[in-house]
Order: C-alpha cells, then structure tokens, then sequence
C-alpha cells in the first residue's frame, strides 16, 4: 500500500483529490494509458473517472527496478520529450501512449508500470520461483514462441513462460470480449473460454477422462497465470480470481 492515501495532481487533475481505493472495474490509466485492475488512485466524484496508477501518481524520479538497465539514467515525463517519434517500452514491447521514463544516455523508455515489475516472485506451496528474464528456453503459454521483444516471467524450472507483451495484450483482449463480466463468465465453459484466451495450448476443458497428473498440471498454470496477472496489472478484482479459482478448485 502507498503511503498517500489522497494526493492531489495538480498538473493532471486540479479539481479533485484523488482518492487510493479498489476499482471496481478494469480501467485505464488517464497518465500512462496502460490497462489495470485493481486498487489506484481514482477521483471520487461520479462524474469523474479520473485514474492513475500508483506510478503514475507518485511519480518517482527515477524507476525502482532497474537491473536489466545498468548504465540509464532514466527521467520521469509526462509525454515523450522526443516529439511525435514512437517509442517502445523495453520491458513490455508495446508502444507508449502516455507518461514515461527515458534514459538520457541510451536508447531505452519504459512505461511507469513496467518499471516497477517485480523480478522474482514464488508459486504458493512449492520451491518454485518465476523470474524476469531477457530470454526464455521453453515456449510463451500464449504466443507459442520463444522469441519476441522484451522481457518475459520464467518459472525456475524453465517450464512456464510468459512474454510480458503477450499478457498485457491477451487480458486487454479478454476485456474486450467481456470475459470479465459477471454474466460471461457464469457458468463453467465461459470461464474455461476466458481462460484459454491466456493459455490456448494448457488450459482445457474438464472430462472425467481427465487423469490427475493432466488436471495437477493445469492447476498449476493457472496459479502461474494468476501470479502473473497480479504482477503486472495488481490485484486481481473478486471476478478474475473467481474466474481462475474454477481450476484451483
């Protein structure tokens, strides 16, 4: 949790206080225009639906992660100091529409968020630990490759993997289908549905032919993909963890 509660961003939005609160909706943040869950700093007026980030918020100076970056000296901006040129998030792959920091030395821009990743994280009741890393030997549970641009979540056994472009883009798919809706995902073949969005190949649907090895191995991609979701989006809402309790059950 961050130490402000209420913050008041004057240069974004003068009229309110931004209150740090749980939303009940995935969102979009009015600074880095990136897709999130979760709790953020939102305008407590109805009729506004102002909301940041907590990075974007906060603003710190300069990014807290920054171990695959040894030799930047990144700046916080509000827009890219560069003009109407794209830039290209290093860890996520996916252009950046809103606030950013940017090395003055080296060509490398990060979106507030993707700067605050975490590098290492553990599954639940096992020795099992995911890992940022540049590169990956085992095939992205999305796109099926072991290469594209950026950083990707490594188990420690090097079985499970995960592109962070691929997972921002497939939860942002997903809330456009409305697989995050309470009456999508209502019974159990939408919520297998929504799941297979994230993992195509691993996740299927349940049959009583189903040994248990099959069903132990599903279970744990989806404590993984679960893992990863409150990685780079925070906290998932109530519905995405009913949605992934449908396996962990």
């Amino acid at each position: 949790m961050p130490t402000l509660l209420k913050i008041h961003v004057i240069d974004g939005h003068p009229q309110h206080e931004l209150v740090w609160k749980k939303s009940q909706v995935p969102s979009i943040c009015d600074g880095c225009k990136e897709f999130g869950f979760g709790v953020c700093y939102q305008c407590p007026h109805k009729k506004c639906n102002y909301i940041l980030h907590e990075q974007c918020a906060i603003r710190r100076p300069s990014p807290p992660f920054q171990q695959f970056f040894p030799k930047c000296n990144f700046q916080f901006h509000k827009e890219n100091p560069l003009g109407s040129t794209t830039r290209v998030c290093d860890i996520c792959a996916l252009d950046i529409q809103g606030f950013l920091y940017q090395c003055t030395r080296e060509d490398h821009d990060l979106h507030p968020h993707c700067a605050s990743l975490p590098p290492v994280f553990s599954l639940p009741d096992s020795n099992t630990e995911i890992y940022l890393r540049k590169e990956i030997k085992s095939r992205c549970l999305k796109c099926q490759s072991k290469k594209r641009s950026g950083l990707s979540y490594v188990s420690s056994d090097g079985k499970l993997c995960y592109h962070v472009a691929c997972l921002k883009e497939a939860c942002l798919e997903s809330w456009k289908k409305g697989y995050f809706q309470l009456d999508v995902i209502s019974d159990d073949e939408n919520k297998c549905l929504a799941l297979q969005n994230l993992a195509p190949k691993h996740v299927v649907l349940r049959s009583k032919d189903q040994s248990s090895k099959a069903r132990k191995g599903i279970k744990w991609v989806i404590i993984f993909l679960k893992l990863l979701v409150s990685a780079i989006f925070g906290e998932p809402l109530t519905l995405l963890s009913t949605l992934f309790q449908f396996y962990e059950n």
